[in-house]
């Protein structure tokens, strides 16, 4: 991959509601209506919010970080993983900075701690017919007060007051996200190395799903526009676009240098 170019520095704008459907759908409706890249829609809850795959992203009201970020990145389609990256990145950086808690990331979009989920990400593009990359919606679903979780989702799930032992500010974690998002952005060449340092995922036996298969191995490593390398029990290593992760039991040997 050649250089990058920084995405130009945006006025965030944010815009606040009680309740949404999804505020990626919100976002993503905006941006085909002509909306500036900085629009950032925050929702105290979301009654049909949208995680991978379609799945849908639940939470207490008032109880996660419900965000979308519209950016209009001068990438292609194939580069558009690294917009994700730097966003999980920033949040990552962000929950450190706001509520002392140190997490990893999972690949492909999920903040962990150990094996419990903090954070998921989802962006989704508006392209052309022609496959030019007109908008990107990033959304963050981040979990910040346990309260009111279910506690079947306690050995799956986390949040940061839970880990941090102490409350957190939801908004203190908006703005400490979106800084370092910016910051994120001015350097896409960094990403992926930072990417790679803090991805919990390689080194594991992991097993990835597909629609209609699942692949096990090692994740070895994760390339320069964010696909996993997973290696099988025959030595053949696969690359994954997409596809989602499920970390197993620890492997004894090291992952390869990098």
């Amino acid at each position: 991959m050649g250089d990058l170019p920084a995405i130009p520095a945006v006025r965030w704008r944010i815009r606040r509601l009680e309740d949404v459907d999804s505020t990626n759908r919100l976002v993503l409706d905006e941006a085909r209506a002509g909306a500036e890249a900085g629009l950032v829609v925050v929702a105290d809850h979301q009654h049909a919010g949208r995680g991978r795959r379609g799945r849908v992203w639940t939470a207490p009201p008032r109880s996660s970080l419900l965000v979308s970020v519209l950016l209009r990145p001068t990438l292609v389609a194939d580069e558009l993983h690294l917009i994700t990256m730097a966003a999980a990145l920033a949040l990552l950086d962000a929950v450190h900075a706001v509520a002392g808690v140190t997490a990893e990331l999972k690949w492909p979009n999920d903040l962990v701690v150990g094996d419990r989920k903090l954070a998921g990400l989802l962006a989704e593009a508006d392209l052309s017919a022609a496959g030019a990359v007109r908008a990107v919606v990033v959304g963050v679903g981040c979990n910040v007060t346990w309260a009111g979780y279910p506690a079947e989702l306690e050995p799956i799930a986390t949040a940061c007051d839970r880990e941090a032992g102490h409350a957190v500010e939801r908004d203190a974690l908006l703005g400490g996200f979106l800084d370092r998002f910016a910051t994120r952005l001015a350097g896409l060449d960094r990403v992926p190395g930072d990417y790679r340092a803090h991805l919990a995922t390689i080194g594991r036996r992991v097993r990835v799903e597909f629609a209609d298969r699942a692949l096990e191995g090692v994740a070895t490593d994760v390339d320069e526009i964010g696909r996993l390398a997973v290696r099988g029990a025959d030595g053949a290593t696969a690359i994954v676009a997409a596809g989602d992760v499920v970390h197993l039991r620890p492997v004894t040997d090291p992952p390869p240098a990098r």
